[in-house]
């Protein structure tokens, strides 16, 4: 399918992997030219490379830099002030004892998981307004709806987002300007991919039958039995962020493979 999105820019935080790689991927894949970014220059240019070899009709630029610093989130911003897509995937997350989440942890993670991708939208928001066009999407986690009561603190941040889009949605009336929340649940990145390994490090087993047994051991509420790819996380955000989503309004959008089981 033709997503409509060719010759457009989109800037995805935290996408040298993982879910935000994958999404920078998919844009591309729909002829977006993507601004791949994270805090090392190095891993950014390779993933700059890869994409540019694997999508070569694109143009994707490094856009390095620590976005949870507002000087470097304002360098962002005067080096690439035209962009007509925003996907606020970088965060932070760690199983935690409510206990042993002090005050400085908490700061970090609302400033890591909330202010920066709030701070980037100050910036594009009003640009986006005037041009009457624009995609901002949030990417929070099914933690934003169903706690699960081991990590507080990053579950907190992800609910967060979910009123935030909400609230800057209210903004957008009138215009082509959409700001929605994906809802991911358990998906496959590399980090989890290495904690699967280690759980099992002693076992001879298959991935496959390493992922079905942790999936039934520790979430049997998951509906499909796997994880996520992050794949298919890039090709939902890829049609949210194209011309076909427009009336999706400060919404939170699911894809968390039935984990989730209440209704709304």
């Amino acid at each position: 399918m033709d997503m409509g999105l060719m010759n457009r820019t989109a800037l995805v935080t935290g996408s040298t992997r993982g879910i935000g790689k994958a999404i920078a991927k998919e844009l591309a894949r729909e002829g977006v030219n993507v601004l791949i970014n994270g805090r090392d220059q190095e891993e950014v240019e390779r993933v700059v490379q890869e994409i540019k070899a694997e999508f070569p009709a694109t143009t994707p630029r490094n856009a390095a830099a620590d976005i949870v610093d507002s000087q470097q989130r304002a360098a962002l911003f005067n080096k690439f002030p035209d962009i007509d897509i925003l996907v606020n995937n970088m965060g932070i997350y760690e199983i935690m004892k409510y206990e042993d989440v002090s005050d400085e942890v908490w700061e970090t993670y609302f400033r890591t998981n909330v202010l920066a991708a709030n701070g980037l939208c100050k910036l594009y928001l009003p640009q986006m307004l005037k041009r009457e066009f624009g995609r901002i999407l949030f990417i929070a986690s099914e933690e934003a709806v169903m706690p699960s009561g081991l990590m507080p603190h990053y579950g907190v941040t992800k609910s967060m987002l979910l009123s935030l889009s909400k609230s800057l949605s209210k903004l957008t009336i009138g215009t082509e300007v959409t700001i929605n929340t994906l809802l991911p649940g358990p998906t496959l990145s590399e980090n989890v991919h290495q904690i699967i390994e280690s759980v099992y490090a002693n076992e001879d087993m298959t991935w496959a039958e390493k992922e079905n047994r942790f999936m039934t051991t520790n979430l049997p509420q998951s509906e499909i039995q796997r994880f996520i790819r992050p794949s298919e996380i890039g090709r939902l955000a890829a049609f949210v962020c194209s011309p076909y989503a427009s009336a999706f309004r400060g919404s939170p959008i699911r894809m968390d493979g039935g984990m989730v089981p209440t209704i709304f």
